[in-house]
């Protein structure tokens, strides 16, 4: 009898558990959902994020609506009143020959740029870092047209490319063939334009490249040629690649947004031509509201613009975030 009791009171007697109780788990959830809903803690959090909200509404919402006030009135540059014309600013815009080609051009500078500095500056970021002697001078020597003014590099290309005294059609003149105008010859002034693109930012490519690489764990090399991944191309493609898919995702969103974006080099070197050959979206932009000032078909064209980088974004991203594999 008294070991049967004995048996019992210590099966009854069981140790504490280390991990709560239903109960006291429930009674642990519900606890930060109280605080959450706390009116208090609800008005602190709008206090403090009332400053950025208000700043982005000030310097991003209110310009973008008032030039979608402007893109569907008549209201022009010192005018004091305006009248609703409804679409009649993107009509024109649409069917104008200039804004037209315009668009072909960006969207052809797009398809070269992006491509060209995604790839090369993947190239680039993989050779340096295979070869560690001058690395320091190799990033140097690739990230510095990025940081230099692209007005001041424009001045230098034009130099470059001079159809007369240029270092190019010397070099080309030298070997035998024949001088080539570059930027008056609307065969190259585009591809031109879009190899200036690539080498401005090339190296802001490299580096960011050059950063994923760095954050690729060295075991997985390991335990891909474990696999079975003996030759560089089997680990290129089984675990480089893979682990930058969240670098390349941003690499090629914001390369994009540069290339769209793109101005300097336009106004500096071609002025658009020869003819439309090398006009873009932002030069048209700035053709008709500062000088034709037609303000209405001006920010019509910006409201096609604006809805072509959000168009953009959202399909690069929607699209590439399904290969990317986090670490």
């Amino acid at each position: 009898m008294t070991i049967r009791r004995i048996t019992l009171r210590s099966f009854r007697r069981q140790p504490a558990s280390p991990y709560p109780s239903p109960s006291a788990t429930g009674a642990l959830l519900a606890r930060p959902r109280s605080i959450r809903h706390d009116p208090r803690h609800t008005a602190s959090a709008f206090a403090l994020a009332a400053p950025a909200v208000l700043l982005l509404l000030v310097l991003y919402g209110l310009p973008t609506l008032a030039v979608l006030v402007i893109s569907v009135s008549d209201w022009r540059f010192g005018s004091t009143q305006l009248a609703f014309v409804g679409l009649s600013n993107f009509a024109g815009v649409l069917s104008d020959p200039g804004f037209r080609a315009s668009l072909a051009n960006t969207v052809t500078y797009v398809a070269i740029v992006l491509p060209g500095t995604a790839g090369l500056g993947l190239v680039i970021a993989l050779l340096i870092e295979s070869r560690p002697s001058f690395r320091a001078i190799y990033r140097a020597i690739h990230f510095l047209p990025f940081m230099a003014t692209l007005s001041a590099m424009a001045i230098a290309w034009d130099a470059l490319l001079n159809p007369s005294v240029g270092l190019v059609n010397h070099i080309l003149t030298s070997l035998g063939f024949s001088a080539v105008n570059w930027l008056n010859d609307d065969r190259t002034v585009l591809p031109v334009l879009a190899a200036i693109g690539i080498w401005q930012g090339l190296g802001y490519a490299m580096v960011l490249f050059m950063a994923g690489l760095k954050s690729i764990p060295g075991e997985l090399y390991d335990a891909a040629q474990i696999d079975g991944a003996d030759g560089w191309l089997d680990r290129l493609c089984t675990v480089t690649l893979p682990m930058l898919a969240p670098v390349t995702m941003f690499v090629v969103i914001v390369v994009a947004l540069r290339a769209l974006q793109v101005f300097d080099i336009v106004q500096i070197l071609t002025k658009g031509g020869p003819g439309h050959a090398s006009e873009m979206l932002l030069y048209t932009l700035y053709r008709e509201s500062f000088d034709y000032l037609r303000a209405g078909q001006g920010a019509a064209i910006a409201m096609i613009f604006l809805g072509l980088v959000v168009a953009l974004t959202l399909t690069q991203a929607r699209f590439m975030d399904r290969k990317v594999h986090y670490q």
